[in-house]
């Protein structure tokens, strides 16, 4: 795939799956009304958990866009499985842990829980994270163990799924 239907894949993709989930639900949960997650907990702890919550928002957007980046550029791909990348990423935050947009994405929920003072979506994270883990567990690990055979292999071997490693690995 060449890099301008790779990008407009990736951003129909970006806006429809991580806009949704991370977007539209949270909004349709919360309409971001603020609530207080620790109603009896002094005040500074509560500016602390939206100040703490608003930084994951901000670095969970921030991962986000690299990682759909990095499949355009590295993958000359996009993250659908229905026009999957022709390399095997593992650059940028990919050397780091294998599965940045995940956890990006989880973050981005489990921010906007502490930014809105808002426990339900503490829950929507757990809900949303139980069928991704089970998605790259029997989808998408197989799918790249196929695909790219040893490589992947490799690449699993050396850099962790979920908790991303200091240094980054290289093949």
């Amino acid at each position: 795939m060449r890099r301008t239907p790779a990008a407009v894949g990736t951003t129909i993709f970006f806006a429809l799956v991580p806009g949704t989930v991370a977007g539209l639900l949270p909004w349709w949960i919360t309409r971001w009304e603020m609530g207080d997650l620790l109603p009896a907990a002094p005040s500074w702890i509560a500016v602390s958990l939206r100040l703490a919550g608003a930084a994951l928002v901000l670095a969970g957007a921030a991962v986000l866009v690299r990682a759909f980046v990095r499949f355009v550029v590295e993958g000359l791909g996009t993250p659908a499985p229905i026009a999957p990348t022709e390399h095997l990423v593992v650059g940028g935050l990919y050397g780091h842990v294998r599965n940045p947009m995940y956890v990006a994405v989880l973050a981005v929920i489990v921010g906007q829980a502490l930014l809105l003072g808002r426990p339900v979506l503490l829950l929507y994270a757990v809900a949303v994270a139980v069928p991704v883990v089970a998605f790259v567990r029997w989808y998408e690990e197989p799918t790249l163990r196929r695909t790219f055979g040893a490589d992947y292999e490799r690449y699993r071997a050396a850099v962790p799924g979920w908790w991303p490693r200091p240094r980054a690995y290289e093949p």
